[in-house]
């Protein structure tokens, strides 16, 4: 199917994350920080990124606004237990595709991912 990036610092939940997506067909890139995450971006293009927010070395919305200056055309979702409106907005103006809160229930990253894909593939023509 596709290959999707998990950048999530904590292990168990890029765990239950994987999980779901292998599930699903999906080949898997992880990454513990947001560092990490954006040089795996750069250097694999995934076809999608799954983004924690809080995170070491770089946080979520600091990869997203890299991803941005760099124009990565990689659709990112963003992953985070912040409940604010303002913080959901942001991430969306950075280019997020998409803002699921923690716990994600499989069919949101399910639903979250096969509209990045369809971006995607749209964008791609």
């Amino acid at each position: 199917m596709a290959l999707i990036l998990i950048v999530e610092d904590a292990q168990v939940t890029r765990r239950m994350i994987g999980k779901i997506l292998l599930a699903e067909g999906h080949t898997l890139l992880e990454a513990s920080n947001g560092r990490e995450g954006l040089e795996i971006a750069l250097e694999r293009h995934p076809d999608c990124i799954l983004l924690d927010l809080l995170m070491p070395e770089l946080e979520g919305q600091e990869v997203l606004k890299e991803l941005q200056a760099r124009n990565v055309g990689i659709p990112a979702i963003v992953l985070s237990a912040d409940i604010q409106e303002t913080t959901r907005q942001q991430c969306l103006n950075l280019g997020a595709i998409a803002f699921l809160n923690k716990p994600p229930k499989a069919g949101e990253i399910n639903s979250a991912i096969q509209k990045a894909l369809n971006f995607r593939q749209e964008n791609a023509l």
